[in-house]
């Protein structure tokens, strides 16, 4: 398909790489649906991925990733202690995804286990594009670093031989996709140019999530997501806990990280923890809450932000969530900067006290994200990027 007979309608010939699932597999029914899915190479079985309506055909597994990975979680705790496989996990699911490479028009890859593959499909002819997910990893493992030297804790940070070769997947793709204003500011900071920057925020399943009746009349917080530092559920815990206001809940959704564990202790008695819950669940949470809180340090776009959206709440996040990307601030929830206690206490106290207007914004959540962020819409997006990409590398913008 040369630029000569490009035309805006073609189909382009996708293939996606994941070491894992994260939203490749949304990304790949969205190319599936309008017919430019060519490949998805994935560590996940082909069992387990057909699930999500993506045909056998069209699916590479390089399953010893997953399978080593979890063997390696069964080893004692002393040996686990003493080595960090991630990299080499990574490097070798990376190997074996590019001996799978077929011959596409565009190769997509996650970042850590993008480098090899893109050599291949470079040498074929197909246009890179690395999908990022959080800030530049450079900005990521420093803003951690300093908030677990704040904490006085052990950073829990990538692994170096990933930080390097992520550093080197910036560089070998033509593009790089990424879900947030946030994470691009990081980017063009670390001096990778603007227009190689494909920016297209996440969506959300509207059949998945959405609202219910609230069953009572309790101020209910709600965080879903991960118990650690990255998600700032320390600061959630702090303004909760020193708001202190009569018939509330902070309801806790997620599995716990040891990392977590001493600020639960701290504030025990402020909080309600009711672990990992499955996502076909999650709305009845969101629904049967007034207000959803992601104090996030550094989270290239926090889905969860836009999942309570739809079932009707205002949120709350900081400006490293991706939530200036769906909300309004003022509108339809609150962007604040990262640890500010302060902000987030007077944001909680003024929907306490005005539980009207805290309905109505919820509503307003809820219209906002359903017109131009659901999955559709993201593909969408994307689709055009890729188009448009793919004619200005062959030569004939459309």
């Amino acid at each position: 398909m040369g630029a000569e007979n490009w035309r805006k309608g073609d189909l382009v010939k996708v293939t996606v790489s994941v070491c894992g699932r994260f939203h490749a597999f949304n990304l790949a029914q969205q190319l599936l649906k309008q017919g430019h899915l060519y490949q998805l190479i994935t560590s996940y079985p082909k069992f387990e991925v057909v699930k999500y309506g993506i045909p056998r055909e069209k699916v590479s597994s390089v399953v010893i990733k997953e399978i080593l990975n979890r063997a390696w979680y069964k080893m004692p705790a002393f040996i686990r202690n003493r080595y960090d496989p991630s990299y080499a996990l990574h490097e070798l699911y990376d190997i074996l995804a590019s001996r799978a490479l077929r011959d596409p028009d565009i190769c997509v890859a996650f970042s850590g286990s993008a480098y090899n593959i893109f050599k291949k499909a470079k040498r074929r002819g197909a246009v890179t594009v690395v999908e990022r997910g959080s800030a530049h990893i450079l900005y990521q493992t420093k803003i951690m670093k300093d908030e677990y030297g704040k904490l006085g804790m052990h950073p829990e940070l990538a692994h170096p031989g990933i930080i390097e070769k992520e550093l080197k997947e910036y560089i070998e793709a033509d593009y790089i996709s990424i879900p947030s204003l946030f994470v691009k500011r990081t980017f063009i900071e670390q001096g990778i140019p603007e227009n190689k920057l494909i920016c297209n925020p996440y969506g959300v399943s509207l059949i998945e999530f959405k609202q219910i009746k609230k069953e009572d009349n309790k101020f209910r917080v709600i965080y879903a997501g991960a118990m650690s530092i990255q998600k700032g559920v320390h600061y959630l815990l702090q303004a909760f806990s020193e708001l202190n206001l009569p018939d509330s809940e902070l309801l806790l959704v997620g599995g716990v990280t040891d990392e977590i564990r001493p600020f639960f202790k701290k504030y025990e008695g402020h909080f309600k923890s009711i672990g990992h819950k499955s996502q076909k669940e999650l709305y009845k949470y969101y629904s049967q809450s007034s207000v959803f809180v992601i104090m996030s340090v550094q989270d290239g776009f926090g889905m969860v932000l836009s999942q309570a959206m739809a079932c009707g709440l205002p949120v709350i996040c900081t400006k490293n969530t991706g939530g200036e990307d769906v909300l309004q601030d003022g509108v339809d929830g609150f962007v604040i900067p990262i640890k500010d206690v302060t902000m987030l206490k007077k944001h909680l106290l003024f929907l306490y006290e005005n539980p009207e207007i805290c309905r109505k914004m919820g509503q307003a959540a809820k219209e906002k994200i359903s017109n131009g962020f659901t999955w559709d819409d993201y593909g969408d997006r994307m689709i055009g990027h890729y188009k448009r990409i793919l004619a200005m590398q062959r030569g004939k913008a459309i």
